[in-house]
């Protein structure tokens, strides 16, 4: 009985050794498949934003004929309504004290003035897509050379 604790105790500790041997020779990993690890892993993050970045810019890019159209809506109601008040205020010129006449002219000026408003809205609103369409377009191409002047990693 005592020669088999003892046989098993050697067995123990001679398993227990090459156990530990094992994983020591498991966690060496050289420095240079983690940088390369790492160089993937930058690639694909990089291959990731200039995805995301496609798609945005696909977005926006279908929706820029809509704010043209919307702008260009808008910048004819306000040149109606600005030909509308001159209209009205020359009639107005020439009757001053027709009330009727005071009223019109007063309508079409606060029309004038809301379709001017609108105007620069949709104006400014298509300048704003399209800066942040050029501010994409900018990113995609940075991510792109960013992605091309990392070294090649085989895998």
């Amino acid at each position: 009985m005592r020669k088999i604790k003892i046989t098993f105790r050697v067995f123990t500790l001679a398993f227990s050794m090459l156990l530990v041997a094992n994983i020591g020779c498991a966690q060496a990993v050289s420095k240079d498949s983690i940088a390369a690890l790492k160089s993937q892993q930058d690639a694909l993050q990089i291959s990731k934003r200039i995805n995301e970045n496609k798609l945005k810019l696909a977005k926006l890019e279908n929706s820029l004929e809509q704010k043209t159209r919307d702008m260009e809506n808008a910048t004819g109601e306000a040149d109606k309504s600005a030909k509308d008040n001159s209209t009205a205020a020359d009639k107005l010129s020439s009757d001053a004290q027709d009330k009727a006449l005071a009223r019109r002219a007063k309508k079409a000026a606060k029309e004038a003035k809301r379709d001017s408003r609108h105007a620069r809205i949709a104006n400014a609103n298509l300048k704003d897509l399209q800066e942040e369409i050029e501010s994409l377009r900018k990113k995609i191409a940075s991510d792109e050379a960013k992605l091309a002047s990392m070294p090649a990693t085989n895998n």
